[in-house]
C-alpha cells in the first residue's frame, strides 16, 4: 500500500513558479506510476500530469503540456510537479495519486489529501 502527503503549494502570481511534492509512504511506491491531478472550486477534477515507475514515460494534459514537468526520485519514494509560467486557471486542489501499475493508466488507487495552490492575476 502506498499513501501519498503533497506538500508545496500556496499563493503565487501570475507567471510565477512553484514545485510541488509528493512524498508516499510504503516500499512499492518504485512500482507504480504516479499522477498528478487539480480540483477547482466547482469543477470536476482533472488529470494534470502523469509519470512511469521507471520515469522513463510521462503524460501530461494539454493545457499543461510546456509549463509543467512531473518527475520522481524513488530512492526518495518522492514525485514533483515543477510548474512554471502559471496562470490563475491553474489554481485548485492539486492530489497526488498512486496507480495500481507500473506503467502510466487511467486508474489510481491510492490518493493524498491535496495540497492548494493559488495563482493571483
Amino acid at each position: 500500500q502506498v499513501q501519498p502527503v503533497e506538500s508545496g503549494g500556496g499563493l503565487v502570481q501570475a507567471g510565477g513558479s512553484l514545485r510541488l511534492s509528493c512524498a508516499a509512504s510504503g516500499r512499492t511506491f518504485s512500482r507504480y506510476a504516479m499522477g498528478w491531478f487539480r480540483q477547482a472550486p466547482g469543477k470536476e477534477r482533472e488529470f494534470v500530469a502523469a509519470i512511469s515507475w521507471s520515469g522513463g514515460a510521462t503524460a501530461y494534459a494539454d493545457s499543461v503540456k510546456g509549463r509543467f514537468t512531473i518527475s520522481r526520485d524513488n530512492a526518495k519514494n518522492t514525485v514533483y510537479l515543477q510548474m512554471n509560467s502559471l496562470k490563475p486557471e491553474d489554481s485548485g486542489v492539486y492530489s497526488c495519486a498512486a496507480a495500481g501499475t507500473a506503467v502510466i493508466t487511467e486508474q489510481y488507487v491510492y490518493w493524498g489529501q491535496g495540497t492548494q495552490v493559488t495563482v493571483s492575476s
